[in-house]
């Protein structure tokens, strides 16, 4: 949520940056509603002043007396004034913040224009692609696939993006989440298990609700909803909670697998293993300084780029442009593995920094050395998600055997050098 403060002094700054975000948003409603809000609270205020003055007036009358009787009538007048008026004052409240939600965040300066994908920017580039598997192909279309990674079964016990893992196919994956929570560990990230429901006051911290509703998956009867990402339970650890400044940057890592409505039903960018409805994560989450957190969201990105290097995965980091950046974010990359099966880019990995953005609807703070509480700035990204991950590592090690080589970095952790089909 933005500063309703910065609003008020600064709109022209606020409809900039939703215009660099391509997004339409109503503001000269919010801000004509805000304004009304305000005069409301005068009239509320000066009303409050009114009945104190009769109160403090009347108390000094003899009770009985005409004075003292006309006094009781006139409390009663401006009493209910001010019960009117605070049931006016709360509708427009409520109505106000309804419509602060609709604001998003606003984009850092460094962010570039742009409105689509196609207008991102390469930030970097890890790797060589051209040393890959010559015998590459896509993932789903190598002898045996079907054997490991059950879509058929999955599609009947569930539906189409809840394929069963089988084999060797549930001990890659666990491997993987247990390299990627290892090395987290070692970069300095807390591991945490979370609760895989939140309730929508959660949702709502983190911007989820009320911008992705049709994206998640709910639980109607409790209220709850299942966790499209770590960063919902993991951020919401410290709502309304004041967090001692010493302790910044507090680093947590999470595991849980993540469900997503969204994800898809037709095309190539949903074959195989590109796109679930259900999937397994790592995530990564810093609450930090202010002063420190752009520093901070560099040395995030380095830690989830630093997996895929120990995988030997080539990637590309894509810097967001205004129109592709999301409600939330403030700022953010995208990290993508080459896919060389497939001959394209796959995102296993976002790191965004959402400033106050979070920390304000949450209320998640610090005390600073002049003893007053700020707002922190929190900072999330995946470190990393497994299933295009894996997908690259399928086709980019895929042997002229069938088999696929496993990065030496894995291998401790799967416990054999090839992953066979057979």
């Amino acid at each position: 949520m933005l500063d309703p403060k910065l609003l008020r002094e600064s709109p022209d700054l606020v409809r900039a940056a939703i215009a660099k975000k391509h997004l339409d948003v109503d503001l000269d409603a919010i801000v004509a509603l805000d304004s009304a809000w305000r005069i409301q609270l005068q009239q509320v205020e000066s009303l409050r002043g009114a009945q104190k003055a009769a109160n403090a007036e009347m108390v000094k009358l003899p009770k009985g007396s005409p004075e003292f009787i006309a006094k009781v009538a006139e409390m009663k007048a401006v009493s209910a004034q001010v019960k009117e008026g605070e049931l006016s004052l709360k509708d427009t409240e409520d109505k106000l913040k309804q419509l602060m939600m609709t604001l998003p965040n606003l984009p850092h300066a460094s962010v570039p224009e742009g409105r689509t994908p196609e207008e991102n920017v390469t930030f970097s580039t890890w790797g060589d692609i051209a040393t890959l598997s010559p015998d590459a192909k896509a993932h789903w279309e190598i002898a045996g696939f079907e054997k490991l990674f059950d879509f058929a079964r999955g599609s009947k016990v569930t539906g189409a993006g809840f394929p069963f893992y089988i084999g060797d196919g549930a001990k890659i994956v666990r491997a993987l989440l247990h390299f990627f929570l290892d090395e987290n560990g070692k970069a300095g990230y807390v591991e945490v298990n979370p609760p895989i429901f939140v309730n929508a006051a959660s949702a709502t911290a983190t911007g989820q609700l009320p911008d992705k509703e049709g994206q998640m998956y709910e639980a109607v009867a409790d209220g709850f909803y299942a966790v499209p990402t770590a960063e919902v339970p993991l951020t919401n650890f410290f709502r309304d909670e004041i967090i001692d400044e010493t302790a910044l940057p507090v680093k947590r890592c999470a595991y849980t697998p993540c469900f997503r409505r969204e994800a898809g039903s037709y095309g190539k960018d949903v074959r195989g293993l590109n796109r679930l409805h259900q999937f397994d994560k790592v995530e990564l989450l810093k609450w930090v300084h202010p002063s420190t957190s752009y520093d901070e969201l560099d040395a995030l990105r380095g830690d989830a780029e630093h997996l895929l290097q120990l995988l030997g995965l080539p990637y590309r980091v894509l810097l967001m442009c205004g129109g592709d950046l999301g409600f939330s974010q403030a700022k953010k990359f995208d990290i993508e593995v080459w896919s060389a099966g497939q001959k394209r880019w796959l995102e296993v990995s976002s790191c965004s920094n959402f400033e106050t953005f979070q920390a304000r609807r949450a209320q998640i703070r610090f005390r600073g050395k002049d003893g007053k509480p700020e707002l922190v700035h929190t900072l999330n990204g995946s470190g990393l998600a497994v299933p295009r991950v894996l997908a690259a590592l399928l086709e980019n090690n895929l042997q002229a055997d069938g088999r696929v080589k496993i990065p030496a970095a894995l291998v401790p952790f799967f416990g054999k050098e090839y992953l066979t089909f057979a």
